[in-house]
């Protein structure tokens, strides 16, 4: 069963989210986040990545509705997107005070550096459904909703 593309994110940009770093050098650092107020949605998964050889591009899919945050804890994280329309952005993400907010109509690659870890704050629970695998699929479902 396909899922159908939530309509209201045809037109949404990922979009870097500055996260709230209180502390100081000499102490250390601590970043909290609240939904409704340092993110666009209501966390209801969390899941990380790490060790993941360099030479290895993850997420190859785009979203039906599931809204994401990725944040790079450590390390480095290299982000392509790309919008329906074709518009494509690449985000560097090396500090755990930087979000970079992955609406559902995104495709979305990611590149680690072999020490990054990689934590993901996710709208929903895991569905494979929600998931767009085929590019072209991907391209014709978002096309139709713009």
């Amino acid at each position: 069963m396909e899922t159908a593309p939530d309509l209201q994110y045809a037109n949404v940009k990922p979009r870097i989210l500055p996260l709230p770093k209180l502390g100081a050098p000499d102490i250390g650092y601590i970043t909290v986040l609240e939904a409704g107020k340092h993110l666009p949605f209501a966390i209801e998964r969390t899941f990380w990545t790490y060790y993941t050889p360099e030479s290895i591009v993850r997420g190859r899919h785009a979203h039906y509705c599931t809204e994401q945050v990725l944040v790079a804890l450590a390390g480095r994280i290299i982000v392509t997107t790309e919008q329906a329309d074709g518009t494509l952005e690449t985000f560097r993400l090396e500090s755990p005070d930087t979000g970079l907010y992955v609406p559902p109509s995104v495709w979305h690659t990611m590149q680690y550096s072999h020490t990054a870890v990689q934590l993901v704050l996710a709208s929903t629970a895991y569905d494979e459904s929600d998931y767009i695998r085929d590019f072209e699929h991907f391209r014709a479902t978002w096309r139709t909703s713009e």
